[in-house]
């Protein structure tokens, strides 16, 4: 495959510790297509340096509606979409050489080494993405707090890995776990098991998920050789699958209680009719529907 034929696609906002990295594996690419939420922390001062990067700024509403806005601002046949904490291993950029010119796959996904501080893990629980896919056949969706591209046709496998190299401050990292995480709570509730993968499912649970992850970090993968690295890593999860049990069990509890006031009013105030004939989903429907504390 020409790497001529492939513009890479990136999201940002605020990522001036990170994009120098991402960039530095992309000296290959002919035009970079970068699609910044109004960073002020000097991200678009580096952005500007490289004559290569059209630099799209769009105020940000999801994660899949600024893919799908990028997408549109690239004409080339193939993009490689990227995180700007990704860094491309020169195995992989071989590889998609090597690649035929015309693939009878439409995408390709990517496994991942996680970093922390600049170390890679011997292992994590970041899963595959498909990373380089022809854009005609794309399409991005929300999925939880983040988002996935929807390819149709075949996706086949890279064998090559990318580098997922955060390096913001820790305060960062909290922050943006607690959106994600109401965002994740969500969607366990409101999706069908049906739709849902097995580590979702078990997430559903609520105190399954944060007991396990731990042990499964530390010694199914390996991470306690790791040392420092290895257990930052771990809490971090953790400390994740912790805020979305703790929203899960919140709702739970919100509801339970809300359940009990309007049953209670019915044997109060069993004269009045909007009570009399309240169904169970008309109980329940109060606080489902009701205004969310922005700050939670």
């Amino acid at each position: 495959m020409e790497l001529q034929s492939i513009t890479p696609l990136i999201l940002t906002w605020n990522e001036k510790p990170n994009i120098e990295r991402t960039l530095a594996k992309l000296s290959w690419a002919n035009r970079i297509v970068v699609v910044d939420s109004f960073s002020t922390d000097g991200t678009l001062e580096l952005l500007r340096r490289d004559p290569r990067i059209s630099i799209c700024t769009r105020r940000f509403d999801s994660f899949a509606d600024q893919c799908n806005f990028g997408l549109l601002q690239i004409d080339t046949e193939w993009v490689l979409s990227l995180d700007a904490d990704y860094v491309c291993s020169d195995d992989l950029i071989r590889e998609i050489q090597a690649l035929p010119a015309s693939p009878a796959a439409n995408g390709f996904a990517a496994s991942f080494t996680y970093c922390v501080g600049g170390r890679p893990l011997r292992g994590s629980l970041y899963p595959p993405r498909t990373v380089l896919y022809r854009r005609a056949a794309a399409q991005y969706v929300n999925d939880g707090h983040g988002h996935r591209v929807v390819v149709a046709g075949g996706v086949g496998r890279l064998s090559s890995t990318i580098f997922h190299d955060d390096r913001k401050p820790i305060a960062d990292f909290l922050r943006a776990q607690t959106g994600y995480s109401r965002l994740e709570a969500d969607k366990l509730r409101t999706a069908s098991p049906d739709d849902l993968a097995l580590v979702d499912r078990l997430r559903r649970r609520a105190w399954l998920v944060p007991l396990l992850t731990p042990g499964y970090c530390l010694l199914w993968k390996g991470l306690l050789l790791d040392r420092t690295a290895g257990l930052l890593y771990t809490v971090q999860r953790t400390y994740t699958e912790l805020l979305i049990a703790m929203r899960l069990l919140d709702y739970r509890l919100r509801n339970a209680v809300a359940r009990k006031e309007r049953m209670q009013d019915l044997i109060v105030r069993p004269d009045v009719p909007e009570l009399r004939s309240a169904s169970t989903e008309q109980i329940e429907r109060p606080l489902r529907t009701a205004p969310r504390d922005p700050t939670r």
